[in-house]
């Protein structure tokens, strides 16, 4: 009888860890079954006066529950672990000292060690007049505030100290390759490379002459690999896994979750999370304009094998409802009530259930959007009569699929031969409201899968590669 194939798919995102295990299901094209599944809330936004920080400690924590969470024997099956996360941020560690590795309950587990914060996606310190300073780059993507390159240009002139302490940068998820491989260098592949700024897509290489020219530290940038390819293998057993077992280089956890769900190059991806993204496949051979275009609401990621991603990306997805939620709970406190913020959630979106309609409109952009940084979110056409807790959540959420909407009409979808919308997304699997916003808002069939994410992508991106080389 042939062994099981099994893999093993971890996400770092934004908000919480998530792990998948993933066995191949007979059939053609084969399948896939997912075996079991753990998420955990990261909780680890670190205080940061000039922007967004988390705690890498904090995020090793919830990667480690999650594993720990998931069946032991299964573990022990595991032959190829993907590896995703949250694009465009960066964090720095020492090579030699970059995790420790200690005896867990079970078998080895690490924790980080001279490691820097994380500075995430979301991060606001480059402000217009400090991105209007930098060089501009030799890519068909233009640099905004939270990408890598960017925050490393912002470090290098207002903490270059910290620069000085280490010696590898990349994101939390190349950083998690590199220590269960024990990799010398920082590795990362294209798709993360192009979210950080200053990479060519064409040439698969950074710009290395303008950023040396500016003065920026280049020994920190990342070796590039494929994206689907292995970074290595881990250095020592962990969580049951065996030694020796092989990782893939990290992905995007964008590429990943579209990979997990769209089943044919007719499919477009919607997912709400804390962001928003929609996604579609160019054709093969598609080459993206090489000069930026900083006020276009539509960007092209590289995907698999050398073709492109059309990507609407909104700042303002469940970020939005969360703000709202806590807005909702601090005015209760200031009121001298307390309440729960997953009640306030729960029923603000039941009220929004039966309230079918509203004049209300709501641009929900509190966040602003990469090519217009500068729109703030607005309240239009208010009576009255629309100041309920469900007309102003209906309005909020159709908002959010409408502000996407704007920056992806569906006739440019239809122009591109769009079939179908896939909505995916943690914010999408448990908001009926922003369910019915969605079909409102694109005249194709909509489908509604499970929750699948990033990490069961990043874990069948594995799987695939596995089966190929059994087959061959």
């Amino acid at each position: 009888m042939a062994a099981r194939v099994v893999t093993l798919g971890i996400d770092l995102g934004s908000t919480s860890v998530k792990a998948a295990l993933l066995e191949a299901a007979p059939g053609h094209p084969p399948g896939f079954v997912v075996l079991a599944s753990c998420a955990r809330a990261a909780r680890a936004e670190a205080a940061a006066p000039q922007g967004q920080e988390q705690d890498v400690s904090r995020i090793i924590q919830a990667l480690n529950e999650c594993l720990a969470a998931l069946p032991r024997q299964l573990l022990q099956e595991v032959c190829g672990i993907g590896v995703s996360g949250q694009m465009h941020g960066v964090m720095f560690w020492k090579t030699d000292q970059g995790c420790e590795w200690r005896e867990g309950r079970v078998s080895p587990v690490f924790e980080p060690g001279a490691v820097s914060h994380l500075v995430t996606w979301q991060d606001g310190r480059c402000s217009s007049g400090f991105l209007a300073s930098l060089p501009q780059p030799e890519s068909h993507l233009s640099v905004a505030s939270g990408f890598g390159c960017a925050t490393i240009f912002w470090l290098l002139k207002n903490s270059p100290e910290l620069l000085k302490s280490y010696d590898a940068a990349g994101t939390i998820h190349d950083y998690v390759v590199a220590m269960l491989c024990g990799l010398p260098r920082s590795l990362m592949c294209d798709q993360n490379a192009a979210s950080w700024g200053y990479f060519n897509t064409q040439s698969q290489s950074w710009n290395l002459e303008i950023l040396r020219a500016s003065g920026f530290p280049v020994h920190l940038l990342p070796d590039i690999a494929e994206a689907g390819s292995v970074a290595g293998r881990t250095s020592r057993a962990w969580f049951e896994i065996p030694k020796g077992t092989p990782v893939g280089v990290a992905l995007g956890d964008l590429q990943a979750s579209v990979y997990s769900c769209m089943a044919k190059r007719t499919d477009a991806v919607l997912n709400i999370s804390t962001s928003v993204q929609l996604a579609t496949s160019m054709p093969s051979g598609f080459q993206p304009a090489q000069t930026p275009d900083p006020a276009a609401p539509v960007t092209y990621f590289p995907y698999f094998d050398r073709t492109y991603l059309a990507v609407a990306a909104s700042l303002n997805g469940g970020n939005v409802l969360a703000t709202f939620v806590h807005m909702l709970v601090q005015w209760m406190m200031d009121l001298g009530l307390e309440v729960e913020e997953s009640t306030v959630y729960s029923r603000m979106i039941q009220a929004a259930a039966q309230q079918r309609d509203t004049c209300l409109t709501i641009t929900p952009t509190v966040l602003g959007e990469r090519h217009l940084p500068d729109q703030l979110a607005s309240v239009t056409r208010i009576s009255s009569s629309d100041l309920t807790l469900g007309h102003v959540t209906r309005a909020l959420c159709r908002g959010i699929v409408q502000n996407l909407h704007s920056m992806l009409p569906f006739q440019q979808l239809k122009e591109w031969g769009v079939e179908r919308v896939i909505g995916s997304g943690s914010a999408l699997s448990r908001n009926e409201v922003l369910k019915q916003e969605v079909q409102r808002a694109f005249p194709f069939p909509v489908s509604f899968g499970q929750d699948v994410d990033a990490a069961v992508g990043a874990a069948l991106v594995m799987l695939q590669k596995n089966l190929n080389q059994r087959e061959s």
